[in-house]
């Protein structure tokens, strides 16, 4: 069944939220914000091992970087896209709404929570790769093993952070059910270059979601999205990065 893959992830984030808002109740505040600090490191530790396989290559018996500035162009570029189109303030306004049609007005960490998590879930090669190949083949076996790993990262997040975190499954399912339909028309341009320079930008962005995590809300990540569609767009360039 095409489809299935983006709505096992969707339940498996519903679940998340739901185990992690009664879980949330058994701390204490400090508690909470220790939790927090966890998941920030943790999501940290995710984002440098993505990038770090992304950025590294065996030359001989030499191990050597590259890609910088493929990273320097796509986030200063996206970034000022994202700015001037205000991605950041779009997300928080579709979270206020959200907040007030959900009935909780009174929640002063819930656009936080769904705008943080809402990032972290949605930004990556496996959400694209894994939609892309449930929308052709019908096998959700990568969305499934995307919908485990959201599944821990939601239940800690909304536990940490608030039932906000809960609501990353609207996001998601628009995503990932759209890139899914128009699979046949996205797959051609995903070749592995492209994947590659995805996953990387994307590594780079689910770092600043960590530092936000562990340091307070320093970066304003939603900006830096068009970042990655000109990663993958940077793989038909005539020069390699």
């Amino acid at each position: 069944m095409i489809g299935l893959g983006t709505v096992i992830n969707t339940a498996a984030i519903i679940l998340g939220g739901l185990i992690g808002h009664f879980a949330g109740r058994l701390f204490k505040k400090e508690q909470q914000d220790s939790l927090n600090k966890a998941c920030g490191i943790s999501v940290l530790f995710i984002a440098i091992a993505g990038a770090v396989e992304g950025m590294m290559s065996v030359d001989g018996n030499a191990l050597v970087s590259g890609k910088s500035m493929l990273i320097v162009l796509c986030l200063a570029l996206g970034t000022i896209i994202g700015e001037a189109i205000g991605i950041e303030k779009g997300f928080e306004r579709f979270g206020e709404w959200l907040k007030q049609k959900t009935g909780n007005s009174g929640d002063s960490g819930f656009v936080n929570a769904f705008v943080t998590t809402s990032l972290t879930v949605c930004i990556g090669a496996m959400a694209v790769v894994g939609a892309i190949e449930d929308g052709i083949t019908g096998d959700y076996t990568t969305l499934a093993v995307k919908a485990v790993l959201d599944f821990i990262i939601v239940a800690v997040m909304t536990s940490s952070l608030g039932k906000g975190s809960a609501f990353s499954a609207i996001p998601v399912l628009f995503f990932e059910g759209i890139i899914t339909l128009l699979a046949k028309l996205i797959s051609p341009v995903m070749t592995d270059l492209a994947v590659a320079y995805l996953s990387l930008i994307g590594s780079v962005l689910i770092f600043c979601v960590g530092v936000n995590l562990v340091w307070g809300k320093t970066i304003r990540v939603a900006n830096m999205l068009p970042a990655v569609l000109l990663a993958t767009l940077s793989a038909y360039l005539p020069w390699p990065f």
